[in-house]
């Protein structure tokens, strides 16, 4: 079965193609992912390698976290470490190119080193929430199982771009990604500018989309039309980001997409959304891979690493100081 469109507004593909499927089933995948990802940048995954309990567990503590008290949840924001762990509280992030802040707050749960790598000491600690039982360690089942299904994404991308199929592997073991749980609580008053979310693109190599609560994500076409994208039981939405349009030298495209706020009928329902931003390690080049690049042409970039191109869109979206 090859791709086929979905009512979302996205491709679909079938991860079990890849891991389990014939040769012929494999090949498919690849180049129904890869057209995908040229053509729009996002693309809705069935079977990815997460169970629907594990997503239920992880709403069930998310929203029991966004119910606590203000003064209770602010116990857990780690100012200094730019929101990298533990808590951001409602407006503090914008859209790279707005002042008005998300009408959101958020978690984000980070990696855990569990062999002797020394990129150990270069993550801040996880935070632990006293009052949610299990809620560390359900957090971090779903980031492992989320982090492996991207891996097996990037190893099909890798084929796409005529690398090694594992040529990722190394790149992402103990990478710098991130679990963020987002709650956008129910509007209560008329927004002057702020959306739940402005429009932006992710930073990362690609973000894997666990489906959200409510309806709300759009992704600007190729016609430069937004399409709602609607959250499917048996699916995920996994998208390009930034870091991997500037590796490929602009030809997988991390698309512009915003979570614009309900009708005013349902501005009394909050919204949950929890996007995994699988990064690569601190170290790895962006510099664009030669195969990307058209002979006679030069890189559409200059040479970064992940870390410093990490650093300056945090300081554009405002969670840390330039």
């Amino acid at each position: 079965m090859s791709q086929s469109e979905l009512p979302m507004g996205i491709p679909s593909v079938d991860l079990a193609h890849f891991l389990s499927g014939t040769a012929e089933q494999k090949l498919q995948f690849v180049k129904d992912l890869g057209k995908a990802y040229e053509e729009i940048g996002f693309v809705a995954v069935k079977n990815p390698l997460i169970s629907d309990e594990t997503v239920q567990n992880l709403y069930r503590v998310v929203e029991a976290f966004y119910n606590l008290p203000i003064e209770t949840k602010l116990k857990y924001e780690r100012l200094e470490l730019a929101g990298q762990r533990g808590y951001t509280g409602f407006g503090k992030e914008h859209a790279k190119d707005s002042n008005a802040g998300d009408l959101k707050e958020f978690w984000h749960f980070g990696q855990e080193v569990t062999d002797d790598d020394p990129i150990k000491e270069k993550y801040p600690a996880n935070v632990h929430v006293d009052e949610i039982p299990n809620f560390f360690e359900i957090g971090m089942k779903a980031y492992k199982d989320l982090e492996n299904t991207g891996k097996h994404l990037l190893r099909a991308i890798a084929l796409h771009l005529k690398l090694e199929e594992t040529w990722f592997d190394s790149h992402i073991h103990n990478g710098n990604s991130i679990l963020r749980p987002i709650h956008y609580p129910p509007i209560t008053s008329e927004p002057k500018n702020a959306v739940r979310a402005g429009q932006h693109e992710d930073i990362n190599l690609i973000t894997l989309l666990i489906g959200a609560s409510a309806e709300g994500l759009q992704v600007l076409n190729k016609n430069n039309e937004w399409v709602s994208v609607t959250a499917l039981p048996d699916h995920i939405v996994v998208n390009v980001g930034d870091m991997l349009e500037r590796l490929t030298n602009d030809k997988l495209k991390s698309t512009t997409h915003r979570v614009v706020n309900p009708p005013k009928e349902k501005w009394h329902t909050p919204r949950f959304s929890i996007p995994f931003f699988l990064h690569p390690r601190m170290e790895m080049k962006l510099d664009c891979l030669p195969s990307c690049i058209p002979p006679g042409s030069s890189a559409n970039y200059a040479p970064i690493t992940a870390i410093d191109f990490l650093n300056e869109r945090l300081a554009e979206i405002g969670l840390i100081q330039k």
